[in-house]
This record gives C-alpha cells, sequence and structure tokens, in this order.
C-alpha cells in the first residue's frame, strides 16, 4: 500500500473532526500532499455513508491530473477546489474542508468571521467568500481567484465558504486541524462576544496588542 502510515493518520485525523462536531454528515474531505505526484485524499461520502469511519484502504491516492492511483471508493467533486489550491501554492501541503457547528453559523448567513482569539491571530482576516455552488468549478475559481491576492503571505490561511463550510490550509495535516480546532472556539467566542455587544453588556474594542505568534 502507498503511503499506508499518511492514510492510517488522515483516518484518524477525519474520525476525530466527525467526534468533535467540526464536521456534519453533509459532507466534508481532506487531503494532504505527498509530493510532486500524489496527494491522499478521503473519498467522496466519506461523512454521508461513513461518518468518517475510514479504513486506510479508503484513503485514496490520486495524480495530479485528478486520477485515481489506489484506494477504494470515488474521489469527490470538490477535488477541484483541492487541486486549485495545490497548483496554487507550493507552500500548501494540506486542504482541509469541513461543515463546523461553530464557523458554519458565520459561513451560512455570508458574514466574515471576527477574529478575536490570540490562537487565530496568525491567520488574520477570515473572510467568507462569495457564495458559488459546492461542487462547481466556479467555487475553485473564487477559492483561486482569493488565494491569488495572498501572493505575499505565507500559509496558514482560512476561508469560510458562503452557505457550505471552512477550508483551511496549511503545511501539513496536524497543522492543519490544529489551526481548525482553533478557529472553532474563535468562532464560539465570537458567537458570545456578538451577543453581548447587542445586548449592550460588552462592546467589542478594536486594539493593537503585542500577540505572541510562535507555534
Amino acid at each position: 500500500m502507498l503511503y499506508r502510515k499518511e492514510r492510517e493518520d488522515l483516518c484518524k485525523v477525519v474520525k476525530l473532526m466527525f467526534d468533535r462536531f467540526e464536521t456534519n454528515a453533509a459532507g466534508g474531505n481532506v487531503s494532504v500532499r505527498m509530493n510532486e505526484e500524489h496527494i491522499i485524499m478521503t473519498p467522496t461520502l466519506m461523512s454521508q455513508q461513513k461518518f468518517c469511519d475510514l479504513k486506510p484502504f479508503e484513503i485514496l491516492v490520486v495524480d495530479m491530473n485528478e486520477q485515481k492511483v489506489e484506494g477504494e471508493g470515488n474521489i469527490t467533486r470538490e477535488i477541484n477546489m483541492h487541486m486549485a489550491c495545490y497548483k496554487s501554492r507550493p507552500d500548501i501541503g494540506c486542504v482541509l474542508h469541513s461543515h463546523p457547528r461553530e464557523s458554519l453559523v458565520f459561513a451560512t448567513v455570508g458574514m466574515d468571521l471576527p477574529n478575536l482569539t490570540e490562537a487565530t491571530q496568525k491567520l488574520g482576516h477570515i473572510p467568507t467568500l462569495p457564495f458559488a455552488p459546492a461542487t462547481s468549478r466556479e467555487l475553485a475559481d473564487i477559492v483561486r481567484d482569493y488565494l491569488s491576492t495572498l501572493a505575499h503571505r505565507p500559509v496558514p490561511f482560512a476561508m469560510l465558504l458562503n452557505k457550505h463550510g471552512i477550508l483551511v490550509l496549511d503545511k501539513t495535516l496536524h497543522k492543519a486541524y490544529d489551526m481548525l480546532e482553533r478557529i472553532e472556539y474563535n468562532s464560539y467566542v465570537a458567537s458570545k462576544a456578538l451577543v453581548f455587544e447587542a445586548l449592550n453588556i460588552k462592546k467589542m474594542k478594536k486594539e493593537a496588542y503585542n500577540y505572541n505568534l510562535e507555534e
């Protein structure tokens, strides 16, 4: 089996995502760049049919022409979005797309995510991108166009997909998952802070702080 260890690792991470409400039965998909020739990627319907409880042989090995090399299952139609990321930036080593419970509130209403916690400051602005249907070429192009505006910045990046979910891009699978966790906690905090502000309990202040951005 090609990339056995990495495929086993990906199985563990996507199951953790599902168990922690960081994706839902409506979907999500994760891929990891192995080298210049291959990525490994979760199969289509990993959430709906498998509840993210995958076996290593169900993790697909896919080439850069979007052709399956190895693995049981079919390639998700959202591979176009993954490839748009990999082909735009050589420093992207993982594309993590999910439907997380807290962040999806902001994505669904089409609102940029307030970046409030110290743990998420390295992401900078977290936008909600313009709407395009899931799996469409239009959505992949919107993601590619947004990445082109970030040419001056290194990864990680995060963006909400309008009415859909989140996209987290980082160097490795574990870094991307770590960032997803941080964003979800930030989303919970942001939701509460906005309620406090609306009730005139406490206004959010835009202040500059000397944040610790180290790993």
